[in-house]
């Protein structure tokens, strides 16, 4: 027989410890991740541990009543999944009930409390500039401002001053915040050139009787109170100029006075977060503005770039809270922008959610919030889990009967794929809001079947070859080249159906979809690093490679041929002449 070529074969051939190392290393590793995060199970999903279900009903302005129909319900539904399901596997449920209610499924262990403010903000988004700011409830100085850029469509640079958090400027005293406010709101509440902290009044073109009214609100307003802040600038008109809280970086509470909406979050076309390595900012959160917006935006940064601190800035409101309050120092007309500042990776994607999904088409009052018990969920996982151990427990048994000492080789490998998905479901938890419901454990239980397929291509490839005549070394590396790509085209179109059914559902059947193609694509993992490099050294062995009746692999059992032999052909008679 030839020896087999040198190279990429030959080695893999002959060094299959390699690949189960390398396997049992990412075990480890995976294993001593999951302890260090101290996620060591799988977080459940609402069917299966409760949690927390939220009733919303909308609720419209007066004389606004068609408003509530089917096509806003739906584009609220999409909006408020968008929040709190990102991902889509973190298993957040929002669905509509009847013409007025959304329902709003939260699981046991999310942080229900962020998840319910991330479904309550239903207000609309603004941007407002800032006429005047200062600490509320504390005397501490405000954390100096960081830099940052804003791009334009067009490809230019205009750089601007920007800030994920309130105002960097300190002002001494609230007297001298109330002359700032003076000055914005005598001036219509339009910024201008002229007015800066320190600008003294100049004669109203307004009602003073308002302008007196919001600045006893400013004065009085405490943003450290609960309630307070929750009243702060109730009733006002987008056209109006307003009082509003929001927290600096240094987590401080900060109180305002805004002027008119100038921008609505609807002309916000695209938000979203990004790590910019190009400056060094860090995470940043870029926006796209519709045709509508571009003009607002720029024509407001032009305004404000030309003012004094604080009123170079423009406020992101939303629910009467201020977000965000980048200052500006050129005008933005290129149709984009990006704010930088002290973010890290959650608060910038944090903002970008809210900028992105602020404006919902209607309003939302929170009707009630009940716990939801995993009873009956915890009843059905029981009978899942029994139903899984049976048909475990007789796919083992086929594979012994059938394999006999083959199936010690299957059962190892279901081992090894059961303890990298149960490890990788684990982490996926904290990572990115994976919950395990009752589907996906289903698509779990469906997985054996399909990593048993993957056994049974591989072992009668192998017997195929042993019943060629040939012994169980080559025909182990002889059957793995057929065997590989029936195992890639199989996984390839389970994985594909699966990542079909998690693109076009929603809800729990994206569980199922998603736990199927994890279990498809570890199923390719755990052959080519495992029960290829496992069957490949135990062919070496004397029980094996001799073929014992209890092997699995016993020629006589197979109806193997008899090796071929070469047979010398009779030499042709030789003629010789007479003399």
């Amino acid at each position: 027989m030839a020896a087999p070529k040198k190279g990429r074969n030959a080695s893999a051939q002959s060094k299959p410890g390699r690949s189960l190392a390398l396997i049992l290393i990412a075990i480890v590793g995976l294993t001593a991740g999951m302890f260090a995060t101290g996620q060591t199970t799988p977080r459940l999903g609402i069917d299966l541990a409760g949690g927390t279900s939220i009733t919303l009903r909308a609720v419209t302005e007066p004389g606004q009543e068609s408003a509530i129909n089917k096509t806003n319900m739906d584009t609220a539904v999409e909006i408020m999944n968008r929040r709190v399901n990102g991902l889509g596997v973190s298993e957040t449920e929002v669905q509509t009930q009847g013409t007025k209610n959304i329902i709003v499924n939260i699981p046991k262990g999310t942080n229900a409390k962020e998840a319910r403010a991330q479904v309550g903000t239903t207000a609309k988004l603004y941007f407002r500039p800032v006429l005047a700011t200062e600490l509320s409830g504390a005397a501490a100085t405000p954390s100096p401002s960081p830099s940052a850029s804003a791009s334009s469509s067009g490809g230019a640079t205009d750089k601007a001053t920007s800030s994920s958090s309130p105002s960097a400027t300190p002002t001494a005293t609230s007297t001298t915040q109330g002359r700032a406010a003076s000055e914005a709101l005598k001036a219509d509440a339009t910024p201008s050139t002229n007015a800066s902290a320190s600008a003294s009044p100049s004669p109203s073109s307004g009602s003073d009787d308002a302008t007196s009214k919001l600045q006893a609100q400013y004065a009085a307003l405490n943003c450290v109170n609960e309630k307070a802040r929750a009243d702060a600038g109730k009733g006002a008109k987008p056209t109006d100029p307003t009082v509003a809280c929001g927290k600096n970086s240094s987590d401080q509470w900060q109180k305002y006075i805004l002027g008119p909406a100038e921008v609505d979050g609807t002309d916000v076309k695209k938000a979203q977060a990004r790590f910019n390595t190009e400056t060094g900012a860090g995470w940043t959160v870029t926006m796209d503005f519709t045709s509508d917006g571009r003009k607002k935006f720029g024509d407001i940064t032009g305004k404000l770039a030309k003012n004094q601190p604080p009123q170079n800035q423009f406020a992101i409101v939303l629910d009467g809270e201020v977000v965000s309050d980048p200052s500006v120092n050129q005008a933005l007309t290129g149709g984009n922008a990006e704010i930088s500042g002290n973010f890290t990776q959650e608060s910038s994607q944090a903002l970008a959610n809210m900028l992105s999904y602020g404006a919902l088409p209607l309003s939302f009052k929170e009707d009630s919030v009940t716990t939801v018990t995993a009873a009956l969920g915890g009843e059905q996982l029981h009978a899942g889990l029994i139903a899984g151990a049976i048909g475990l427990a007789l796919v083992v048994l086929y594979l012994v009967v059938y394999y006999r000492g083959l199936a010690l080789v299957a059962v190892a490998s279901l081992l090894v794929s059961a303890a990298l998905t149960y490890v990788i479901m684990a982490l996926l938890g904290p990572a990115i809001g994976f919950a395990l419901n009752l589907p996906a454990v289903c698509g779990a239980i469906v997985a054996i079947g399909i990593t048993a397929d993957s056994f049974i291509v591989y072992f009668e490839r192998v017997r195929d070859e042993i019943r060629e005549g040939r012994t169980l070394r080559p025909a182990v590396e002889r059957a793995w080249p057929r065997a590989r790509r029936t195992i890639l085209v199989s996984d390839f179109v389970s994985f594909l159906a699966a990542a079909v059914l998690f693109i076009v559902t929603v809800g729990k059947v994206q569980g199922f979809a998603f736990t199927l193609g994890l279990t498809t694509l570890l199923d390719v993992v755990v052959v080519f690093l495992f029960t290829k490099p496992l069957l490949t050294l135990l062919a070496r062995s004397k029980f094996f490679g001799s073929g014992h009746s209890w092997s699995g692999l016993d020629p006589k059992r197979l109806g193997a041929r008899p090796p071929l032999r070469r047979t010398r052909r009779p030499s042709a008679p030789v003629e010789t002449k007479e003399a």
